[in-house]
């Protein structure tokens, strides 16, 4: 019986869309919470209409590989998947949305199966991550992936390798800064963030697996939520007027992750009263390139510990 504990995934970057590296591929072993990458079809039910009103007929339809892997933010360990995110490089230890894409071979391990305990999963993208910053907690998130094919095996690929994953200590949520519009803000109680590619599959006749995804808008929205102690936050969704977020995530040796989405709006600035108790504005917000300054809508700073 596979037990969570047993379970491991890596990753190696691909070189050709949809095609793991042969030469001596290195998985590099990922840090998670929780994993649900997987093979799904779709039910393709026949529709014949029959006189004993029975269903004649099911086929199963065309591969989607689609799941999440679960994290908690710690520096240096997602840097790869960040940049298959953002569609771009680190550059000079500086991360902004891009165009290039990249794709990885994600293989799954259920370690104490006899018989196939890989699954490895090729043509992979990293469509979305949802972080979440909470007060009084461990920074977490969410990696969503879309691949096109999945396979079994019953060994590791002949020369493969699988180093060690990161060892930094994760992040939480009340050692760093949050800036609102330039300015230090200390009544956020949380901050969610969403960044999404878009991604959606292409199917085609004759074939059951998908051409490689088309990208949509590099959408980054989230939700601020803070303390109703004055006007100021709700009048910027009132008049609409645009603001920026940042905040700084810093862990125990001094390693640093920074996110400054410089351009934003309110879209909601609700003022719920749920009981007795304080009162709080969750705004959603909505990023918007800033072609000014920093030519994209986020961008990541990692710093390391000197």
């Amino acid at each position: 019986m596979a037990d969570g504990a047993r379970h491991s995934i890596g990753f190696i970057p691909e070189v050709t869309y949809g095609t793991t590296p042969t030469s001596t591929p290195a998985f590099q072993l990922l840090r998670n919470t929780s994993v649900s990458l997987a093979l799904q079809k779709d039910g393709l039910k026949s529709e014949e209409i029959r006189s004993d009103y029975q269903i004649f007929a099911f086929r199963q339809g065309a591969y989607k590989i689609m799941g999440d892997i679960g994290i908690e933010a710690s520096y240096g360990t997602y840097d790869a998947l960040l940049e298959g995110l953002l569609k771009s490089t680190w550059n000079t230890n500086v991360l902004k949305a891009g165009v290039t894409r990249k794709s990885f071979t994600f293989e799954r391990n259920f370690a104490d199966i006899s018989d196939f305990p890989y699954q490895r999963f090729t043509g992979c993208e990293i469509d979305k991550l949802s972080l979440s910053l909470a007060n009084n907690a461990i920074v977490k998130g969410q990696f969503s992936i879309l691949g096109q094919n999945m396979t079994t095996a019953a060994a590791i690929m002949t020369g493969a390798t699988y180093p060690v994953p990161t060892t930094t200590p994760v992040f939480d949520s009340f050692t760093g800064t949050i800036t609102e519009g330039g300015s230090s803000i200390a009544v956020v109680t949380e901050l969610q963030l969403s960044i999404d590619g878009g991604l959606q599959g292409r199917y085609v006749v004759g074939s059951k697996l998908s051409r490689r995804p088309t990208p949509g808008f590099f959408n980054v929205t989230g939700t601020l939520t803070a303390y109703f102690e004055d006007s100021v936050m709700l009048n910027k969704f009132i008049n609409g007027t645009e603001s920026a977020i940042a905040f700084t995530l810093l862990d125990a040796p001094g390693n640093s992750l920074a996110v400054n989405i410089p351009r934003v709006v309110y879209t909601g600035a609700p003022p719920d009263v749920k009981g007795i108790g304080p009162v709080t504005l969750a705004m959603p917000f909505q990023a918007l390139l800033d072609a000014t300054t920093e030519n994209s809508n986020i961008v990541i700073t990692r710093t390391p510990h000197v």
